[in-house]
């Protein structure tokens, strides 16, 4: 089956995407598509899990660990929070769940204390409606010297590529959330460069490579940091791609399999309520999606700008 097709014959919450970033589908088409993602497949089934109290649980696991996850996978979805399914389950957990005592008991949505929960928390706050000014301000405060940000702070002075990401993903959601924040915004470029000063996956002082996972791409990401999870925020974000990212684009180009589908090297699915349905080591429409378009992203600016990208 081409590639394409094999994504569009897939979970709404994929087929959708691929719809809107891979092919000439009409908004409609688009739409139509996306409504089912709350009813069908994964979007229905994480919303099926949640407990009467908001939260989502797994065995063994604290509280917090599978309501943040979970949640941020229902966001990976796409799924529209208008949809009155989606808007009762934020309800719900607005109105039930409360973070440990050590944290003060706060909402959910006003995060705790390590910028890499905080930066999903911020994101899903704002991506479901209820931005967080105080939480955006806390994460703008913590913002290292560098550019970055790091959850071992203040004893650590140097960013994490880990904890950075996460951050990032969060401004940006909470900027699209509430419109014009040059504060955020200012932060949110300097983290940016944070890592396009790193060819987004190699250490500065010597231009190694910062960490071999770095290369390999999860999915669900957990926190964990990877050059396709950087390459889709950039992409997401409207950067326009420079040289600076043309190595990590070759190294997802690389990992192409001769089907032209991109394998599951990782998941840190461990965090979430219930199977997300990918195994490691086989193909992964996750992956493939998210490859496809960074991509696509590339080589339009490449084609637009010959000169400037290698």
């Amino acid at each position: 089956m081409d590639t394409i097709d094999w994504l569009l014959d897939a979970d709404p919450a994929i087929s959708w995407q691929a719809m809107r970033d891979l092919t000439d589908a009409s908004p409609t088409a688009i739409a139509a598509e996306r409504a089912r993602v709350p009813r069908e497949g994964i979007g229905e089934a994480i919303l099926a899990c949640q407990g009467s109290d908001g939260s989502w649980h797994r065995a063994n696991a604290p509280v917090w660990l599978p309501t943040l996850y979970t949640l941020l996978f229902l966001r990976s979805t796409g799924v529209d929070r208008a949809d009155p399914s989606v808007e009762s389950a934020v309800a719900r957990l607005e109105a039930g769940y409360r973070w440990d005592n050590e944290f003060g008991e706060k909402p959910f949505f006003e995060g705790e204390v390590e910028p890499c929960i905080n930066g999903g928390t911020l994101a899903l706050g704002a991506y479901f409606g209820h931005p967080a000014e105080s939480l955006a301000r806390r994460l703008v405060g913590e913002q290292l010297d560098d550019g970055g940000w790091n959850c071992e702070a203040p004893k650590s002075v140097r960013s994490s590529f880990h904890t950075t990401i996460c951050v990032l993903e969060g401004l940006l959601e909470y900027e699209r959330a509430v419109g014009a924040a040059p504060e955020v915004a200012s932060a949110r470029r300097r983290g940016e460069e944070y890592l396009l000063e790193r060819a987004l996956f190699r250490r500065r002082s010597t231009g190694e490579v910062a960490n071999p996972a770095f290369l390999k791409f999860a999915f669900p990401p957990r926190y964990h940091y990877d050059v396709l999870r950087a390459l889709d925020y950039l992409r997401d974000a409207g950067v326009q791609p420079d040289t600076r990212v043309g190595d990590a684009c070759e190294v997802v180009e690389g990992r192409r399999q001769a089907d032209g589908r991109w394998l599951l090297d990782g998941a840190y699915d461990e965090a979430l309520a219930l199977p997300f349905g990918e195994s490691v080591g086989q193909p992964s429409r996750w992956n493939t999606l998210r490859a496809l378009r960074v991509l696509g992203w590339y080589e339009r600016k490449r084609r637009l700008e010959p000169a400037s990208i290698p």
